[in-house]
């Protein structure tokens, strides 16, 4: 890979790591159903008026946006405000196991011996998390895990769906997803009017951040690379994205690194590893 296509994909990197560190800093100063409607709101309003959909894909989209908008984002933000960053992003990496999972039951894929062991490693790790303290209660844990399915769900349903431009189906899942969402927040929630008057920096700058960054900015610049180069060179960035959140959460928001985030994150990442990387294709043969 050229360098500038990997300081390219370095950055994607630290955009979406970054991402898992400013929805916990958005989280303190809006409810995390309300944040996750206001930034679905500005991805939907940069997007939408510029990449329009026939309208017989409506339904599918509409679909889209209960898996990937309500299922996968909301419960993210939720679970997020509730669990240690790195742990979080940790977890949802175990959309990729699921993925797999769903693909083999709905579409006929066969399983590997090393996509056996992946599996094996990545819920492995995941029993190992859910035995250390950045956890406070089975409730983030399920949260984290049903996000990673929502998202899991959603790459099954792009597959298997009609061919959107990728701005397009985010601009327009968005849309779909704000009436969702919001009356989850209404109904779940409250002082909404009152956390918007007086959110800051944190709140409003997690807006920003989660909808142009994450969602515009990096996917953009990812699916620009997407186009000059196989996805098997570009799989062992995209495991990066964990490792920088707990780097990122320690640093930045000062938790700990304990055994458990170690030896479980180390065999999250392994499993899915052996699941995405193609390393004959790495490496060229």
């Amino acid at each position: 890979m050229p360098l500038r296509d990997l300081l390219l994909g370095l950055s994607i990197v630290m955009i979406w790591a970054l991402n898992i560190i400013v929805i916990k800093w958005g989280v303190t100063e809006l409810p995390p159903l309300l944040l996750t409607t206001l930034r679905f709101i500005l991805v939907a309003a940069l997007l939408v008026p510029f990449h329009p959909v026939a309208r017989r894909h409506l339904p599918f989209l509409l679909l889209l946006s209960a898996t990937f908008g309500t299922l996968h984002f909301a419960l993210l933000f939720i679970g997020l405000g509730q669990a240690e960053a790195g742990t979080g992003a940790l977890l949802v990496q175990m959309g990729t196991p699921f993925a797999t999972l769903l693909a083999v039951l709905f579409l006929g894929e066969r399983l590997s011996v090393k996509r056996v062991v992946g599996l094996a490693l990545s819920f492995g790790g995941v029993v190992v998390l859910a035995g250390g303290p950045s956890l406070p209660s089975a409730l983030p844990m399920t949260l984290l895990l049903l996000s990673a399915f929502g998202w899991a769900v959603s790459q099954l349903l792009i597959k298997m769906g009609p061919n959107i431009p990728p701005l397009a189906l985010a601009g327009w899942t968005a849309l779909l997803a704000v009436p969702q969402v919001a009356i989850g927040s209404w109904w779940f929630e409250s002082g909404q009017v009152s956390a918007m008057a007086t959110a800051g920096w944190f709140g409003w700058g997690a807006v920003f951040y989660t909808a142009v960054m994450s969602s515009i900015v990096a996917y953009g610049m990812w699916y620009g690379l997407l186009r000059r180069h196989p996805v098997s060179r570009l799989a062992p960035l995209s495991l990066m994205v964990p490792m920088g959140a707990v780097v990122l959460g320690i640093v930045l928001l000062g938790e700990s690194l304990n055994v458990h985030v170690l030896i479980g994150g180390v065999m999250v990442i392994a499993g899915v590893a052996l699941i995405v990387i193609r390393f004959r294709a790495l490496l060229g043969r």
